[in-house]
């Protein structure tokens, strides 16, 4: 027993444990030759649990693509593209519209070359680009250097370089960089934004290099995850579970048995909490049982799976119509049973065990549709211990009464007792469990493009489920196994309010707006066929010296956003809390809106080759790179989105922040740093 709660103590730990610098994946490369002038360059990778590696050929729209670049080259030639090899999944991306390649596990990119010289030179590297559930990295660099004697020459292709080398010789004398010619011009918008934008000197620029990770540090607090989240929702749902017909009534009888059975009290609260532990454990078992089922890679499948959220969508609407009385979902009665009779013949710690597995296997007719709906929900989140997390914040819940009225028995007379409500109370977790079918229904929809769930649909149903319960709980309708005679009471009326209000605040998204408050389970905007709402908010820079040096002679706070072209949770920040009126106004009036992408392929003028936070020698040669080693020196982290924000010195104003959609703390987060700027 006390294994087991230590277990749980110790993913409770974990889970608020928060890593800046992350580095899932991992790469190396060889060549491999043999008696002919042709040979391979490979990358081998291994990839962590939960993360993924994108596939090649995307197209610019998708994410970040694995892609082959040649620095240097001498006495090889290229043969081919890059190819990826491995077990490749494609899968439909709700954000970015369209279908993405990508490996989990393990991956391997091969790129083909072929010699035609004696000795060769090559100087080459695999870019590529990785995300899991809730971040992205930036596009991360494999270099691949060779040199060496070639075991065989390829005749045809050595004449044909020999003519590249006399072009290139013609271009030199005529007073041009062949190089040049090849890499293309430097973007003119570019140039002409830069020489618009305010100019700092090179110590001016040094200054706001220099890392603050430490600064920063100090305004951070430890952030927790989306587990403690799935640990509350465990919780709220076994509170539910609590007042359903099949559990409720079993407590009194439970502590009494309990209390009349010893006459030291003492001794009956000990098994009475002997015995809350033991729903614990069991229910921890099951969550244990899931994840080992499943693993870390399927459970990060399910979220996105069409045939699991099809499924899964059914299992709801089964658990709903269960809920609302249509049948009753049972386990067989000799289990429960076979289980009592157990508990009889034993004594002891046993004996209480198996009396709440008693419990369990005869309150399953109500907790389980719960249980269903939380396992479900959490095993989309692609956590391992997601499941086992969610069972213990349910299991905690249900075992916290039975401890409780133990110790304080006086505690019962005033408990409300067994009743109509409670079925009433069923019918109303049988509507929500209804409405987030849907949800699992949309992702399905969404990946095979059917389009018969398209966001005024959802809206639209979703308005249809809420009024309907609101006017359930007035008592303009009834289900089979409600009394006759059931009367609406106070709490029932506050709960029908709040039904119906939130039915007609879903209203206005038919034409468009945002809905903030389910924007997490609503298709995206990009499927509403009918949109009135336009607010936008866009970056005044995308160079981070520019922008800061237009903020000093404005005199106004910065702040940096950290982002990519392929960020997935990137752009549902912008969609969900930029376009909320006063984060707009805050944005566009009261900071300098940095956008740095760094994931943005624009060559640099000239590349740059710097030392890492790791040791390593690395060569930044696009604008993405810089601004990516701008995150890991200045700031110490290489997740998007991340947001920041600064004074005209560089220094912070307040802790950073990551995908988080909650507009409130998003605001406080920007007055907090307004605030320590006017200071």
């Amino acid at each position: 027993m006390r294994k087991a709660m230590s277990l749980a103590l110790l993913l409770l730990v974990a889970m608020f444990c928060n890593a800046q610098m992350a580095d899932p994946v991992k790469f190396k490369s060889h060549l491999k030759t043999g008696s002919t002038a042709e040979a391979e360059i490979v990358f081998d990778g291994k990839i962590a649990h939960g993360w993924h590696v994108y596939s090649t050929n995307l197209g610019s729209d998708g994410p970040i693509e694995a892609s082959f670049h040649v620095d240097k080259k001498d006495g090889v030639e290229l043969v081919g593209k890059l190819t990826p090899r491995g077990h490749e999944i494609s899968m439909m991306d709700n954000m970015f519209g369209m279908k993405l390649r990508f490996f989990e596990n393990s991956v391997q990119f091969v790129q083909k070359v072929k010699f035609t010289k004696p000795t060769y030179t090559l100087k080459a590297y695999l870019e590529y680009g990785a995300c899991n559930d809730e971040m992205c990295m930036p596009p991360t660099q494999v270099n691949a250097h060779f040199s060496g004697k070639s075991p065989a020459i390829d005749g045809k292709v050595a004449a044909d370089e020999k003519s590249a080398d006399d072009v290139a010789e013609t271009l030199k004398a005529g007073g041009l960089d062949s190089s040049m010619v090849k890499a293309g011009a430097v973007d003119s918008v570019a140039i002409a934004d830069s020489a618009a934008a305010p100019q700092l000197d090179n110590a001016e620029v040094q200054k706001l290099w220099t890392p603050v990770i430490k600064e920063l540090a100090k305004f951070d607090k430890p952030v927790s995850n989306s587990l403690l989240y799935i640990f509350l929702a465990g919780l709220v749902g076994g509170f539910l579970a609590l007042f359903t017909p099949c559990v409720w009534p079993i407590i009194p009888m439970t502590v009494s048995f309990f209390l009349k059975r010893n006459k030291d009290r003492k001794k009956a609260i000990r098994e009475a909490i002997t015995y809350g532990v033991s729903i614990v454990v069991i229910y921890v078992a099951l969550g244990l049982i899931v994840s080992l089922l499943f693993g870390a890679s399927a459970l990060n499948a399910l979220s996105t799976n069409a045939i699991f959220n099809i499924l899964f969508c059914l299992l709801l609407v089964v658990f709903a119509a269960s809920f609302f009385g249509a049948f009753e979902i049972t386990l067989p009665s000799s289990w429960s049973n076979k289980i009592d009779q157990k508990s009889d013949e034993t004594s002891g710690v046993l004996s209480i065990f198996l009396m709440a597995f008693t419990l369990s296997l005869v309150s399953f007719s109500c907790t389980g549709p719960i249980i269903g709906f939380l396992l479900v929900a959490v095993a989309s989140e692609g956590s391992i211990v997601a499941p086992t997390i969610g069972m213990l914040g349910f299991a905690v819940a249900l075992a916290i009464p039975f401890a409780l009225f133990a110790m304080f028995p006086t505690l019962l007379k005033s408990a409300p007792k067994s009743g109509g409500w409670m079925n009433v109370l069923k019918v109303v977790l049988g509507f929500i469990e209804l409405a987030f079918a849907l949800k699992f229904l949309s992702v399905a929809d969404l990946a095979y493009g059917w389009h018969i769930l398209d966001r005024e649909t959802f809206l639209a149903l979703w308005i249809a489920i809420f009024s309907l319960l609101g006017l359930y709980l007035l008592g303009i309708f009834n289900f089979p196994h409600d009394d006759e005679n059931r009367r609406t009471n106070v709490p029932q009326f506050f709960l029908a309010l709040g039904s119906l209000a939130f039915a007609f605040y879903m209203i206005p998204g038919l034409w468009g707006a945002p809905l903030k408050a389910v924007s997490a389970f609503a298709p995206p905007m990009n499927t509403q066929d009918f949109n009135l709402y336009k607010n936008e908010v866009h970056p005044r820079f995308k160079d981070f010296e520019a922008g800061m040096a237009a903020a000093r002679l404005e005199g106004k706070p910065v702040m940096i956003d950290f982002t990519g072209f392929g960020c997935v949770n990137c752009r549902k920040m912008e969609a969900a809390v930029w376009t909320d009126a006063k984060v707009a106004d805050m944005l566009n009036n009261k900071y300098v809106l940095i956008s740095l992408y760094v994931d943005d392929k624009t060559p640099l003028p000239e590349q740059i080759t710097v030392t890492d936070t790791d040791g390593t020698q690395r060569t930044l040669r696009t604008v993405g790179d810089k601004w990516s080693y701008l995150q890991r020196h200045k700031f110490g982290s290489n997740t998007q989105p991340m947001y920041i924000l600064l004074d005209n010195e560089g220094k912070p104003l307040t802790g950073s922040r990551s995908y988080d959609e909650d507009i409130n703390e998003y605001m406080d987060f920007l007055k907090v740093g307004l605030d320590n700027y006017n200071k």
